[in-house]
């Protein structure tokens, strides 16, 4: 089981099946909302469980993002269509086992970083 919390402990969280698409996330409202790419994977809304209260921007007119209104921690994306939920890699306990698979949206890569790895690289 894999599990994680916001900053101040307000939100919670325990992802209990399959996770996928772990990444990280060069997009511009990633960038901006994290303060630079966001690390995150994938499961779906059946296999997680959130306890606290999750409060929800609207990011675009298909996604929204999960944040902690106490510690301003992000923690969750979620687009409006679809059954699944990216949940922030960095908000995790100890012992995920998860490692980054990917780079997406490198596209909208800032300029002050390089990526230095050899892990395969989306525009989108």
């Amino acid at each position: 089981m894999i599990t994680g919390s916001c900053n101040c402990g307000a939100i919670s969280f325990e992802v209990t099946g399959p996770v996928r698409s772990i990444s990280h996330c060069h997009c511009v409202q990633c960038r901006r909302q994290a303060g630079n790419f966001w690390a995150a994977a994938v499961t779906e809304d059946s296999d997680i469980r959130i306890s606290g209260p999750v409060t929800w921007y609207a990011s675009s007119d298909f996604a929204k993002r999960g944040f902690c209104a106490t510690c301003g921690s992000f923690l969750f994306w979620k687009h409006n269509a679809e059954s699944s939920v990216s949940f922030g890699l960095g908000t995790l306990d100890a012992g995920s086992g998860l490692k980054i698979e990917k780079h997406i949206f490198v596209a909208d890569k800032g300029d002050y970083y390089d990526i230095a790895d050899d892990l395969p690289q989306h525009d989108t």
